[in-house]
């Protein structure tokens, strides 16, 4: 093994992750696949084809960076659509390639309309709407503003969708928030229609919207964290769970985080363990030495904190996390040898380490964990 440590990725669970989405939103309803973050961890190029096998044929993306990796791993042609950050100078590529854009400013309206004159082809825009966000969008002036470009630039501009993004559809203290953004978000598509101007979609959920507030589903819903499997918060599951009889998860996560034990060490009691004095042997211990740390996406914060799985037992993180290494207890746990596989994240024979439990004890996100899942740690695709 040339790496400390690998990702698998499995294609079942993904499976019965779109199936149940696709079941939730019917058959009226775009599911795009959002693979920002590269894939949420799991891996733009890994993850995109393996979407493609599973019945997907959208994916929204970040950036362009995103976008030309996605293009040159998918196996068939898809939709493509970048939801943010789009340089001016990429716009020709862009339009070139066909790939659809948020249109969040005047600058970036005009600056495509000039593009699609020169690459000769129609830019597919998406008209983001300022709703109470406050980040990115057209407010009610600049709306003005793309109203008139619009009617100038329809010759070079196709109006493929209008959208906006919820300010925290997860979590019920912002509920009078979001169903305020879906009220001026119906409005000014309303107000948009009378004056002739009409997108061949509306698009505003992701995956806590579109559990949560049905009515904000429309034509196309994005879903990033509920297809790898988690949902975007324990408000939302325990929401979804009080409807059922039977209080099951029907979704499944699809990645498992694994190393081996580089070496064994035997401590004495009393000795300090790693950098510092934060961990001493309260009795004879024997330690497993794993070549994780935090460089590898393994939060310092889990120092004295974070379990791994070794032999289907937990095994408690001992001391300071270091930039390479992680150690933890292995005393108890019988016939533990150097070698043994280790599971940082995921599940070992009846026992299973959850994003849920890293970020409690981290106080990251499970978005913010899985993303800072270094690009160089090996993914593969298992059944």
């Amino acid at each position: 093994m040339l790496h400390s440590s690998y990702i698998e990725i499995s294609k079942s669970a993904l499976q019965n992750n779109i199936n149940f989405l696709k079941q939730e939103i019917g058959p009226h309803v775009k599911l795009s696949s959002v693979i920002k973050g590269n894939a949420y961890g799991h891996g733009i190029e890994q993850f995109a084809k393996l979407a493609q096998e599973c019945g997907v044929d959208h994916f929204s993306v970040f950036s362009a960076d995103e976008a030309q990796r996605l293009l040159s791993a998918i196996t068939r042609p898809a939709t493509i659509l970048i939801m943010g950050y789009l340089d001016n100078a990429e716009l020709e590529w862009a339009i070139e390639q066909e790939l659809e854009f948020f249109v969040f400013e005047p600058d970036r309206l005009r600056e495509a309309a000039k593009a699609a004159k020169t690459v000769g082809k129609k830019a597919i825009i998406h008209l983001e709407l300022e709703t109470g966000m406050n980040r990115t969008g057209f407010e009610s002036h600049t709306l003005r503003i793309a109203k008139s470009l619009l009617e100038e630039c329809r010759d070079h501009v196709r109006l493929k969708g209008i959208c906006t993004h919820f300010a925290g559809a997860e979590s019920m203290q912002n509920h009078k928030r979001v169903t305020e953004q879906i009220n001026l978000f119906n409005e000014q598509v309303e107000a948009l229609k009378l004056e002739g101007i009409q997108a061949e979609q509306l698009h505003t959920a992701c995956s806590a919207a579109m559990m949560t507030y049905p009515e904000s589903r429309f034509d196309m819903v994005r879903i990033g964290i509920m297809q790898y499997g988690f949902w975007p918060s324990p408000e939302t599951y325990s929401s979804y769970l009080g409807k059922l009889q039977r209080k099951q998860d029907p979704l499944r996560r699809l990645i498992n985080w694994k190393s081996h034990i580089m070496s064994l060490k035997h401590v004495n009691a009393g000795d300090y363990v790693g950098y510092g004095t934060s961990f001493q042997a309260p009795r004879q211990m024997v330690m497993a030495i794993i070549p994780v740390g935090y460089a590898w996406g393994y939060s310092r914060s889990l120092s004295n904190q974070g379990q791994v799985l070794v032999r289907g037992q937990r095994a408690g993180v001992v001391g300071i996390v270091n930039m390479n290494v992680l150690t933890v207890d292995v005393t108890n746990i019988e016939g533990v040898q150097k070698g043994d596989e280790v599971v940082l994240l995921g599940i070992q024979e009846n026992e299973s380490i959850s994003v849920a439990s890293f970020a409690e004890l981290s106080t990251q996100l499970n978005y913010e964990l899985l993303t800072r899942l270094p690009m160089n740690i090996p993914r593969m695709i298992i059944s």
